[in-house]
């Protein structure tokens, strides 16, 4: 059985915009978060794409990794992920091999299928392009063939891009990206920290269906995980209100902005949506050092994967760099 210390500890940074501040402040908060990652020891952070969200500022996702690279040195950074649907396969192909050639061996790709917005938006984000969910395997295909050798007489080369060697990873919250990573030996991320329904089945699936690549000779999995860590479990559960409040906005429709923290959820929420917030934080970890690392060491007793990407919704952006901090610490005891 492994431990914690045997396990990657990454980041998953939504680059949340807070209800008093601009987003010039979230964006550079990003880098302070990069910054502070790579001195605590993270495996990697990643940016998620998400567009017409009030209250997430990492839209132009392959743009803020070029500013996250250029002001750190040795972090792993990339995307979790590039929404595909969204993008032409070689523009991405292109954009990742621009910042590979820039920064080598830095820069890492991973796909999701969904659209990651809502259905007018993706309208205005295709243009007219009639893509669906449907082709994104061979989607997936055509970018590992831009980051590969060019071939004989290959007409479309991506420059830069060609043999780069970006690393790809898919990522998902169903079924369907788990079976295609397991087909094309590619590592998995699986997105419970919003939807962890299916994680056990799509774990399961991956590792049985399996086949060895050039990316990979094995299976590797990582999951999210909300997180929201603090010298008590009492200060946890009052720093996680504004997550609480992230939550109960997206299923209402309303704004995604960070709001402070609370001392009462229940004069906000109804019975319904407490379970529709609590059915998203699933796995969410919230509470002191001691409570939390419980926490990890029962999911990891339970699912095995070999690596967490945390989340955090905390408002005041010290605790919330004090949370990866207490969680690299946990780690390490």
């Amino acid at each position: 059985m492994r431990s914690l210390q045997d396990i990657k500890f990454s980041i998953l940074e939504l680059v949340p915009i807070r209800d008093d501040k601009s987003v010039q402040f979230s964006l550079h908060h990003a880098l302070e978060l990069a910054q502070h990652a790579e001195k605590l020891g993270y495996e990697r952070l990643w940016l998620a794409e998400h567009h017409n969200m009030d209250g997430i500022a990492s839209s132009a996702t392959a743009v803020l990794l070029g500013y996250l690279l250029a002001n750190t040195s040795t972090l792993k950074v990339g995307s979790g992920g590039i929404m595909l649907p969204n993008h032409a396969p070689l523009v991405v192909a292109e954009q990742f091999g621009t910042l590979q050639t820039l920064y080598p061996n830095r820069i890492e790709l991973g796909l999701g299928r969904a659209p990651g917005t809502d259905q007018m938006t993706m309208r205005a984000l295709r243009r007219g392009r009639q893509e669906t969910e449907d082709q994104f395997p061979q989607d997936v295909l055509e970018i590992l063939s831009y980051f590969k050798e060019a071939q004989p007489n290959q007409r479309i080369v991506a420059t830069p891009g060609q043999n780069t060697n970006v690393p790809v990873w898919l990522l998902g919250s169903s079924l369907f990206s788990a079976q295609l990573a397991a087909r094309l030996g590619l590592p998995y991320s699986f997105a419970s920290h919003f939807a962890p329904r299916m994680l056990g089945q799509a774990i399961q699936l991956y590792r049985d269906n399996f086949q060895p690549s050039e990316y990979l000779d094995k299976p590797y999995v990582s999951m999210g995980i909300p997180t929201v860590v603090a010298l008590t479990d009492e200060e946890a559960n009052y720093l996680a209100t504004s997550a609480y409040q992230r939550v109960l906005g997206l299923l209402r429709g309303q704004s995604l902005k960070l709001k402070a923290p609370v001392e009462r959820m229940d004069d906000l929420w109804s019975v319904a949506e407490k379970m529709s917030v609590d059915n998203f934080y699933a796995m969410a970890q919230i509470g002191s050092i001691e409570t939390v690392k419980a926490g990890l060491e029962k999911i990891l007793a339970q699912y095995n994967v070999d690596e967490f990407i945390f989340t955090c919704d905390i408002y005041d952006t010290d605790k919330r760099l004090e949370n990866f901090e207490h969680l690299i610490h946990l780690k390490n005891q």
